[in-house]
């Protein structure tokens, strides 16, 4: 149904712009009457519309191909319409081409053919080649550009966000991974003191059994108490067992904090710490006990050799842990990136006795601080309480690339078309200064004079822009070449004028002032 539904608004987006497209066309061509014109570009839209989406390469072809043939007969103006279907059409192809060599090669194929004959059967030669040059550059092949662009970029987006989604999948397998490591490390930990404390019970029950002075019923509800320590020892080892199986293995919590910041420190660290843990609850203090042990083994394998303050105070309600590096002197070891499993095992240690735990750079260095209140029922596990991941991260930061670049490509063709047109017209405005003939000078010229006279009084330049269609005929007879120079006028003004000097046999032979508006 949705496959159905994004067709039909194809079809309504293609109709769309093929009567955009069309309207142009109609209006430019009653405009100026040319009804040939007219029915030439009806055929040239509906051709390219028609083949747009299925064969791109092909309606780039008869877009660029009909919107430059079929107005070349009227080579006096550019028919907007012209601009409108190159446009669209070019973004069009660019953007449902899975392969630039089919509108490289199309393109290149119309602008081989085009060209030279805009050059040689143009009414204005040069001017009119300029002008194809102009209209394939500016109004097809940027189109066509930002169109690739944008369809680049989208598959880009796209494999990037799925690559992401992948990477976010096996860093979530990670976490949980981790969290499961984690309790069964405390599992292993309940069964080192809860079986420690019921073998102690079996074995003074089975002290009580025996003992003198006992009655038969004081004897029987000590060795049910016995039975029962045992029993219960037994399942207890039999449910670690399985968490221990489907875990990996997990080095027990040994010895107390002192012990612990005593072994790091003959390891090499250097450690002031302040260590008060008194009347701490025991799930607590083997938490505070991790939160200790895993900080200073990141100390070790990142910054090596630097201070580490640790403090651990404990109240009536709560026990704080801090432990807080100085920074690196030459920054972290090469290849030391941690992949946080551990932090997300401290996480869940923390979380399963209600507390808070944050960790992250402080002061050039790292900070690893833990809230464990005293009694407290295990936190909710929310997403606000996990840090985003890195995989979360670099999709955050390609989303982001993505809309620059989309700006980007929007913004780059327009500052390249503004480049070039600046140049364009630095160029014309020196070619048009440098190509003006002063009146006096143009008054003073007698036809008949040599051309060696008359060339020192002549600009450096001719004049380019000139007008074409009030030109007077030349004079018949072969060897005259004409020169074409500026008259004075500004080149903003719509009528304007040229000098024509035509020479033959080394002499002016005619000299001619026209306009574009009369003779």
């Amino acid at each position: 149904m949705r496959t159905v539904t994004k067709r039909r608004w194809h079809v309504v987006l293609d109709v769309v712009v093929g009567l955009f497209l069309a309207f142009t066309v109609v209006v430019g061509a009653l405009g100026t009457r040319s009804y040939g014109e007219l029915a030439g570009g009806l055929v040239v839209v509906a051709g390219s519309v028609a083949t747009a989406r299925r064969y791109p390469a092909v309606s780039l072809g008869i877009a660029l191909a009909g919107a430059l043939a079929v107005p070349f007969p009227y080579r006096d103006r550019v028919p907007v319409w012209v601009i409108f279907v190159l446009v669209a059409m070019s973004y069009q192809a660019g953007l449902r081409m899975p392969r630039a060599r089919p509108g490289i090669l199309t393109g290149t194929a119309v602008a081989a053919l085009g060209l030279p004959l805009a050059l040689v059967f143009g009414p204005d030669g040069l001017g009119d080649w300029a002008a194809m040059v102009a209209i394939l550059v500016f109004a097809g092949l940027s189109p066509w550009l930002l169109g690739r662009y944008v369809r680049v970029r989208g598959e880009l987006a796209r494999t990037g966000w799925r690559r992401a989604e992948e990477m976010e999948s096996r860093q979530q397998l990670v976490a949980a991974q981790a969290r499961l490591r984690e309790r069964a490390r405390i599992a292993s930990d309940m069964h080192d003191s809860l079986g420690h404390e019921l073998s102690l019970i079996a074995v003074r029950a089975a002290a009580l059994e025996v003992a003198g002075g006992l009655d038969d019923a004081q004897r029987d509800a000590a060795a049910q108490l016995r039975t029962s320590a045992a029993t219960a020892t037994e399942r207890l080892r039999e449910i670690i067992g399985v968490l221990r199986e489907d875990a990996a293995p997990v080095e027990p919590v040994q010895g107390d904090l002192s012990e612990l910041i005593s072994r790091a420190r003959a390891s090499g660290l250097h450690i002031e710490s302040t260590v008060d843990v008194a009347d701490t609850p025991p799930m607590v203090a083997r938490a505070a006990y991790r939160v200790v042990q895993e900080a200073l083994t990141n100390v070790a394998k990142h910054a090596p050799g630097v201070a580490v303050t640790v403090r651990v105070c404990s109240t009536g309600a709560r026990t704080d842990v801090s432990v807080v590096n100085a920074p690196p002197p030459a920054g972290p070891l090469p290849g030391a990136a941690s992949g946080q499993v551990g932090l997300i095992g401290l996480r869940e240690r923390v979380r399963l006795v209600g507390g808070t735990l944050r960790a992250g750079p402080e002061a050039g260095g790292f900070a690893v601080t833990a809230t464990l209140p005293h009694g407290a029922a295990p936190a909710a596990l929310a997403d606000d309480d996990v840090e985003p991941s890195t995989s979360a991260r670099a999709l955050e930061l390609a989303r982001r690339d993505v809309r620059r670049s989309l700006v980007q490509a929007v913004a780059v063709p327009l500052g390249l078309f503004a480049a070039v047109l600046a140049i364009a017209g630095i160029a014309f405005l020196y070619q048009w200064n440098s190509s003006e003939l002063p009146a006096d000078v143009y008054e003073r010229l007698r036809v008949g004079q040599p051309r060696t006279e008359v060339a020192p009084q002549l600009p450096g330049n001719q004049r380019a822009a000139r007008p074409v269609r009030n030109e007077p005929p030349l004079l018949p007879g072969s060897g005259v070449v004409c020169e074409y120079y500026g008259s004075g006028r500004s080149w903003l003004e719509n009528d304007y004028a040229a000098y024509r000097l035509c020479f033959a046999g080394g002499k002016l032979v005619a000299k001619d002032w026209f306009t574009e508006g009369a003779p």
